[in-house]
């Protein structure tokens, strides 16, 4: 049954070979099942919930992807997005986190419908390559800033804005120390790297002191039991709200908001997409990629799924290559990725110990991968670099990736009609850029 699914034997893999690539892939990105809740549990939503939503969104999202297209494709809920939705929309636009449930929802349900019709496609061809890459670059910085942030290696300043706090606490000492450790282990290649540097960090926090005053308080609070049944998502399922689409001035509030969500989901899933089908060799000559409009539907359902449920936005994640490099090929990589996230259901009480300063290594280790692709772009030419970098700095210095990403498409919209080259900038960009532009200066009807 298995091959006749799945195509086994048509992708020249087996069965063993499917479940050791997802065991892989799922060792590469079970941090999120401690980083996302740690995330948007500052907004005040219940931690022990989240990650019962992250393992229950992240298997679903994945199973869906995998019988829909029968990729060896992962998804969970995004780092960046989630970022996004916590410091960005709830934390400096002041939005209640059940309205940004509501707008997830309503970015995924515009996703299915530009889906549908072929829009989505057209919408991230008119974003030039090279600014995409600019995004994706800035939101690994931000990423970045947020594990150092979090980890209180880096601290506000009264007079410098930022600077580092004080190495010689031991809470901070045991987050650099993470992030030695797990520098050293992706270095060397080791499979589930990252996840081992947050185990190891929550090991060593149990005998570290906290930065709470409180005599005798550890980092890591032992857990009562290792073992329990998933906590309850009450506190956070179906507690999206739709209030924002109840008054004009509120509804366009909102709209730069979703229209960031979408741009920077769009990105990031086709961007993923594509790489991973590149690995698997299901790329076609002309760089199309076959059933990619199966995919997209598996990723809009998934992004209305994740807010119904209770958290930001799922995206398909690169670290699927890493199952993809262990030979990885049909959708039973993907299947067993899926199975292992609802094991991990059972062990909520160890994900419950993981402290920031765990999951701070993390952070910065992804935010660098993400840094990565900083080598596609090309910075010779000043007209071409200008928004590119705006892009890249604009994201973590404004703690937004929507004021970021406005600025840079302003830029570019403004150097293209400046320099007399209005065509090099895709008309569909120059509306994007305007949208930003009256939310950036308050203009009717962003006059809020």
């Amino acid at each position: 049954m298995l091959q006749r699914l799945f195509q086994l034997r048509e992708r020249g893999t087996t069965v063993p070979r499917e479940i050791i690539a997802g065991l892989t892939t799922f060792a590469a990105m079970a941090y999120v099942l401690a980083v996302n809740p740690d995330i948007l549990a500052s907004t005040g939503m219940d931690r022990p919930a989240l990650i019962t939503v992250t393992a229950i969104t992240a298997a679903i999202s994945t199973v869906l992807m995998a019988l829909m297209t029968n990729f060896p494709l992962a998804l969970a809920p995004g780092m960046g997005i989630n970022a996004f939705f916590a410091f960005t929309i709830c934390g400096i636009y002041g939005v209640p986190w059940q309205q940004a449930l509501g707008m997830v929802f309503v970015n995924g349900g515009i996703f299915l419908l530009l889906s549908a019709t072929g829009i989505r496609e057209k919408i991230v061809r008119s974003i030039p390559y090279e600014m995409k890459i600019a995004i994706t670059c800035g939101i690994g910085l931000f990423i970045a800033f947020l594990g150092l942030k979090n980890g209180g290696v880096i601290v506000a300043h009264p007079a410098t804005f930022v600077s580092h706090g004080n190495f010689a606490t031991p809470s901070v000492a045991l987050c650099l120390g993470g992030i030695a450790v797990t520098f050293l282990l992706v270095a060397r290649r080791v499979p589930g790297a990252i996840v081992i540097g947050v185990a190891l960090t929550t090991l060593a926090g149990l005998f570290v002191p906290a930065a709470n005053g409180v005599a005798g308080t550890m980092v890591t609070t032992p857990a009562k039991e290792f073992f329990a049944m998933p906590s309850s998502i009450a506190p956070v399922f179906g507690k999206l709200s739709f209030e924002f689409l109840t008054s004009g001035d509120a509804f366009f509030k909102a709209l730069p908001i979703i229209l960031t969500l979408l741009l920077v989901d769009m990105f990031d899933n086709l961007g993923t997409l594509i790489g991973v089908a590149r690995r698997t060799g299901l790329l076609l000559p002309d760089g199309t990629l076959p059933k990619a409009g199966r995919a997209l539907m598996a990723d809009s359902i998934a992004a209305m799924l994740s807010a119904l449920f209770g958290t930001s936005t799922v995206v398909s994640y690169v670290e699927s290559a890493s199952g993809v490099e262990a030979g990885g090929r049909t959708g039973l990589t993907a299947l067993t990725t899926a199975g292992l996230f609802l094991l991990a259901l059972f062990v909520t009480p160890l994900i419950l110990m993981v402290p920031p300063q765990a999951t701070a290594p993390a952070l910065v280790v992804v935010g660098i991968f993400m840094m990565q692709s900083v080598t596609d772009i090309s910075l010779r030419e000043f007209r071409t670099a200008a928004p590119l970098v705006l892009t890249i700095l604009a994201i973590p210095l404004t703690f937004s990736i929507a004021e970021g990403i406005g600025l840079g498409l302003l830029a570019s919209a403004l150097i293209a009609l400046g320099t007399g080259r209005p065509k090099e900038f895709p008309a569909l960009g120059y509306l994007i850029a305007a949208i930003f532009f009256l939310s950036f200066f308050h203009i009717f009807p962003f006059n809020g």
